[in-house]
């Protein structure tokens, strides 16, 4: 959109950093005590503690012991008027480039860090491990400029974390790159090489679109290893913190033509988790080829992703187009051990968004891929209605069929890439695009799907579409080669009489044999 003011987290996450400085949480738990986050004007300590070791199960050991706590929420009171910061203030607070971490040192990544302030307000403590050792970070505001904006900034201001960014030469081989960040609640994303940001993962979702409203798990500790020189790849360790559970996290990230990051998590419930979603990705959908509600707009497309994609335990692999209903819509695709999932952006031509700002044709796709046996569930898929770009509005995750009980803990791991290009074997014949129109006939639908693959590519005897509907009538299947994409059209109408949802799925047979992906497709009546 021309030249818009995007007053989202999406936004925010370009802002600029700072320091603070709070009592470790670790130390409250170790002493038995919660963590209190000491007041801007606190004194310094007369001498600085030696630094507290630091060993693979350090985290783990934190979540098990906070778990067993009341759950105490991390407040920082800050002065006027740092507790009450616009956007545009918020921006005006800026991370020196210079004073990055590990600047100078000849390594292949750098850190910069994140204010408290505007929608930022729990405060979150961040330490490097050098040698096993961690090194607390603590405010020092000869670190940050901070502009105009704010009036008679206070000393030593500005005086608490939100989050931090990774940058690496990702790109070019002279230039450090951000690549990653992580800030707000339990949020973090990532992009590849010559991508631009775009969805969000989260360490946890629960009861999302439940009643009784979301919780928003939050990180409330990092600790980031210092990487060895010529090392490819950055690990964080997170303290997960919520109401109802505790979580300790390893993230392993690689850099590059696509960028990596392997998930270790333990969660410690305080209460049974029955709605809890892993893998959780948040995106933005406002309208597509697919799902044109929003109408005025000069742009083909609008969206962060397309599509959810999924590769089934049994095999078969899934293309559902999103949309932006009138009204909320949860989706379940119920599978037992998934081998990936992911929401994601096909389109990769400007052409489909003519948009010089946004690029949403650099926008990464991101793919989840379980490590291990993950049981029985459904990967839930939640479209909430937008009128504006500027809200993520998408959220899909992997919900476990029983609930996470107390008393134990709950590992899993997995594995997500963030890419222009789905990471498996392409299936015979994909979906490559969806477009929806009005039928011939007064209240009827035209459904138009195109297909590429190798499957398609000098067929002799085109395949047979099969379609099936869940309410309505289907008619005038139509197959036909599309020489402009080296692949394969179908047309169907759809008459959906007096119902106000069907549920339709597609695929292409050769024989007996599925040769393509399944298309599926929500309609609701609007």
């Amino acid at each position: 959109m021309m030249a818009k003011l995007r007053m989202d987290r999406r936004a925010v996450l370009n802002g600029a950093g700072a320091l603070g400085a709070m009592t470790t949480l670790a130390e409250a738990i170790q002493s038995g005590a919660m963590a209190q986050t000491a007041p801007p004007s606190a004194p310094p300590p007369a001498a600085a503690a030696a630094p507290a070791a630091f060993s693979a199960d350090t985290v783990r050991k934190l979540a098990e012991r906070l778990a067993q706590k009341e759950f105490q929420r991390p407040k920082l009171d800050l002065p006027e008027p740092f507790n009450n910061l616009s956007y545009d203030q918020y921006r005006d607070i800026r991370f020196k480039p210079d004073q990055s971490i590990w600047r100078g040192e000849r390594l292949d990544y750098e850190l910069q860090l994140l204010p408290v302030g505007f929608l930022y307000d729990v405060p979150v403590e961040i330490a490097v491990v050098e040698k096993g050792a961690v090194r607390q970070l603590k405010a020092d505001d000869h670190l940050f400029t901070i502009g105009p904006l704010i009036k008679q900034p206070h000393a030593g201001a500005p005086f608490g974390f939100s989050g931090f960014r990774i940058h690496a030469p990702i790109n070019r081989s002279d230039y450090y790159d951000e690549f990653a960040v992580f800030q707000g609640a339990s949020y973090f994303r990532a992009v590849a090489r010559g991508e631009v940001y775009g969805m969000s993962a989260r360490g946890l979702a629960i009861n999302t679109a439940r009643p009784g409203g979301e919780e928003f798990p939050f990180f409330r500790s990092f600790w980031i290893e210092r990487p060895k020189a010529g090392a490819t790849e950055i690990v964080v360790h997170a303290l997960l913190d919520s109401p109802s559970t505790t979580g300790a996290y390893r993230f392993s990230i690689q850099p590059g033509q696509a960028t990596v990051i392997d998930v270790d998590l333990v969660l410690y419930p305080r209460k049974t988790l029955n709605h809890v979603g892993l893998g959780c990705m948040t995106s933005m959908f406002l309208y597509g080829s697919a799902s044109r509600r929003i109408h005025g707009d000069f742009r083909p497309a609008v969206h962060d992703s397309e599509g959810l994609a999924m590769l089934t335990g049994a095999g078969e692999r899934i293309w559902r187009p999103l949309a932006n209903p009138k009204k909320l819509q949860a989706s379940a695709f119920i599978d037992k051990d998934p081998k990936g999932f992911g929401l994601t952006q096909r389109n990769r031509a400007f052409a489909a968004f003519e948009d010089l700002e946004a690029h949403y044709e650099k926008r990464p796709s991101v793919w989840i891929e379980p490590k291990g046996a993950w049981g029985q569930g459904f990967v839930e898929l939640i479209e909430i209605p937008a009128e504006e770009e500027i809200h993520d509005n998408v959220v899909a995750y992997w919900k476990p069929e029983k609930g996470l009980a107390t008393g134990t803990a709950h590992a899993f791991s997995y594995r997500m890439h963030w890419t222009d290009v789905v990471p498996v074997s392409p299936p015979g014949a994909r979906v490559r695009q969806t477009f929806v129109g009005a039928g011939k006939k007064a209240g009827t639908l035209l459904f138009v799907v195109d297909f590429d693959g190798p499957a398609l590519k000098e067929v002799r005897e085109l395949p047979v579409a099969v379609v099936n509907v869940s309410a309505g009538t289907v008619a005038n299947i139509v197959t036909q080669t599309n020489a402009e994409i080296s692949g394969l059209r179908v047309t169907f109408e759809v008459t959906p009489g007096g119902t106000d949802l069907i549920e339709l799925r597609l695929g292409l047979k050769a024989g007996e044999q599925q040769i393509s992906e399944t298309w599926l497709y929500r309609w609701t009546r609007t």
